[in-house]
């Protein structure tokens, strides 16, 4: 590796990756995943000698192959490198870094572009669904300019659409409410455990003694939170068939409240153990589904949307996401659209070894 190992480092979404070509990793899982420690720099809460930047959302890994499977060009594979913990996580997928992954593709010539727009259909190898995702390629190029903005990231950029399908169940055994229920008690607190492509917990952030209209700092400084929360969360790891969710990154914990700014509702989500920036895609996603639901947290709060677009409430804006219906409710497909970019084209140097204690 002292030649440096080839590396786009791109925007996706509201998060940042590394994104890689599987041959240029090692086959290995735990020789891969001690590379990309070293490469992140983690575990530090500074990861003062890697490439990440000391936040879950910027400490994140995409690598990309050609598929074969039938319906798909690429697969992707996340994974989320803990900063403050010696840990490479492949237990959930990352719908804002999905973003990128489609312009990825193509700069890596694993997808040919075509003129003015490619659709690059992904494989996302955690939770096995097939996602589409239309990327701008004007002049058989990819074009990172264009007017969509999203909340989260300053300025504007290409849209990048995305739609899925097949989501309920998605890492839970097939069932977008792993329990059967709407509402489960956990700790005293009325649950809605849910998986509409990111297995998630929604509790009333006024049963947890907040208002839910806190800032990220508030919340991270909140120790008696932070510790209820986590136990609820161990809780609801065997009941949403994740088994002991100990050292996994899901389910992520979504507190809501009523919406402030004139969407469906407001959320606080911990990626588990800190409070999210903004909102992941899938996790919005799951928080829409939970808003339709007869009963529960999320639907007893909800301000349904007249025109389809439910405007997921965040720390820094909103997530869109449009659902699709059949004709008993039931959801079929969900898309939102979000931006991505190019931030450098290189290779990466990963430290002979990775710290051993926090600085």
């Amino acid at each position: 590796m002292s030649e440096g190992i080839p590396c786009l480092w791109m925007r996706g979404g509201t998060s940042k990756a590394a994104v890689f070509l599987a041959s240029d990793l090692p086959g290995d899982p735990a020789a891969r995943d001690d590379l990309l420690l070293r490469v992140m720099g983690a575990p530090d809460p500074r990861q003062i000698d890697g490439i990440g930047g000391a936040d879950p959302l910027t400490s994140k890994v995409a690598i990309l192959s050609a598929s074969a499977r039938p319906g798909a060009d690429v697969d992707y594979l996340f994974l989320q490198v803990f900063v403050d913990r010696p840990l490479v996580s492949d237990a959930q997928g990352c719908g804002n870094i999905l973003a990128a992954v489609g312009p990825a593709a193509i700069e890596r010539g694993l997808v040919p572009a075509l003129d003015a727009e490619t659709p690059v259909r992904i494989h996302m190898v955690n939770t096995g669904e097939v996602a589409l995702a239309r990327i701008a390629t004007p002049g058989g190029r990819v074009s990172y300019e264009g007017e969509a903005r999203i909340d989260g990231v300053p300025g504007h950029h290409a849209a990048v659409p995305l739609m899925f399908s097949g989501l309920a169940g998605s890492m839970t055994g097939g069932a977008m409410l792993p329990t059967g229920n709407a509402v489960d008690v956990i700790e005293g607190v009325a649950c809605t455990l849910v998986d509409m492509g990111m297995p998630i917990v929604v509790m009333d952030a006024a049963d947890l003694g907040i208002t839910g209209r806190e800032d990220r700092e508030t919340l991270d400084a909140d120790a008696d939170l932070k510790a209820r929360v986590e136990a609820i969360r161990l809780a609801a790891g065997p009941l949403m068939n994740l088994g002991d969710v100990t050292d996994k990154s899901v389910p992520k914990m979504t507190l809501v409240s009523s919406p402030t700014c004139g969407g469906v509702i407001s959320t606080r989500s911990f990626i588990p153990h800190r409070c999210h920036a903004t909102i992941g895609v899938f996790a919005a996603v799951s928080v829409a589904a939970a808003c339709v639901l007869p009963e529960g947290p999320a639907a007893r709060l909800a301000v349904l949307p007249k025109d389809g677009v439910f405007r997921v409430e965040h720390p820094t804006g909103a997530a869109e996401v449009m659902l699709e219906r059949d004709a008993d409710g039931a959801i079929t497909a969900a898309g939102t659209v979000r931006t991505a970019r190019k931030l450098m084209d290189g290779r990466v140097f990963p430290s002979p070894s990775a710290p051993t204690r926090s600085a």
